[in-house]
């Protein structure tokens, strides 16, 4: 009795110690074959968003022993999803995209994860076909609601990049849809210029060749001037005489600060003869010279005259 002890006491000692063995050179780094099938994912202009085919990316690969023991045949394995960049994709047929040599090193760890050092790539050219899909191309629109801190303003345009979408969904969808609204912006006290992004609201049954965009708006400190001109009227043919009521604006500038030449030294208002010609009302708007940069707005006080042409 006690030496069948002793036998099933050694057995069972050598079973603990193989299996520690083959766990400790498990836990080693070993080179061996490495297979995984992959959908690609890419923004293409006038295709769907992901591959309608799968493809299997394999490489010579330094890792543990566990992940070659549990390196199944590929076409047994879940897809991986990697998202390609579409500047990494050369298109090589009317619907196939591929990628081909070095390329593919900027996608080892999305293709293999963190755990394996790819000493090189078995498959050659990595060849992905996306349909096509129904798309067209609509405005961005961003709402934008702006409060400035005193003496500060606007100065510029508000600016959206990009500022149009591809929009794919079915046609019925694509007629009913004119623009593409961004979620509303909101800026209190702003001293300086803003950038930023912001989130597109995406129609229930509709992709988007992108999910938000960029906004910048240029914003300056300014000094108000202010002055009063007379009204000449400039391109009246000989012998027509246009009189203009009043006879005298108000101007108020917002330049940038700080200001270099004063522009109310060079300032002329004048109504042109040819919007009164066009004009049935006889009401004209003021002009002005051509302005410097400087002046990021100019309003006139009336902001609309009185003409009468006197024969």
């Amino acid at each position: 009795m006690s030496f069948r002890r002793e036998t099933l006491f050694f057995a069972f000692a050598m079973l603990l110690a193989l299996v520690v063995w083959f766990i400790t050179n498990l836990a080693n780094e070993y080179s061996g074959t490495i297979s995984v099938p992959v959908i690609a994912e890419s923004n293409i202009d006038g295709h769907k968003g992901e591959s309608s085919n799968i493809v299997v990316v394999s490489a010579r690969c330094r890792t543990s022993g566990f992940r070659l023991v549990n390196q199944s045949r590929a076409r047994e394995q879940k897809p991986v999803r990697v998202k390609f960049a579409s500047s990494d994709l050369r298109r090589t047929g009317p619907d196939t995209w591929s990628v081909i040599g070095s390329t593919k090193n900027s996608y080892i760890n999305q293709f293999f994860g963190d755990g394996a050092a790819v000493e090189a790539f078995i498959s050659d050219t990595l060849s992905f076909d996306f349909a096509r899909e129904n798309n067209k191309k609509v405005p961005v629109e961003v709402p934008v609601f702006a409060q400035f801190r005193s003496q500060y303003m606007q100065s510029g345009r508000f600016k959206v990049v990009p500022d149009s979408v591809t929009v794919y969904a079915d046609d019925a969808i694509l007629e009913s849809i004119e623009k593409i609204n961004a979620s509303r912006v909101i800026l209190d006290n702003l001293d300086e210029s803003v950038h930023g992004s912001v989130k597109l609201n995406v129609p229930k049954g509709v992709r988007l060749s992108q999910d938000q965009v960029n906004y910048t708006m240029p914003v300056s400190r300014y000094v108000e001037l202010k002055g009063t001109f007379p009204v000449e009227v400039w391109n009246a043919p000989a012998g027509h005489d246009l009189q203009v009521f009043p006879t005298s604006v108000t101007v108020v500038m917002r330049c940038a600060f700080p200001l270099g030449k004063d522009p109310l030294k060079t300032m002329k208002v004048y109504v042109d003869y040819r919007d009164f010609a066009a004009s049935r009302s006889g009401k004209c708007i003021p002009r002005t010279v051509k302005l410097s940069s400087e002046v990021l707005d100019i309003r006139f006080s009336p902001e609309v005259l009185d003409c009468i042409e006197i024969r």
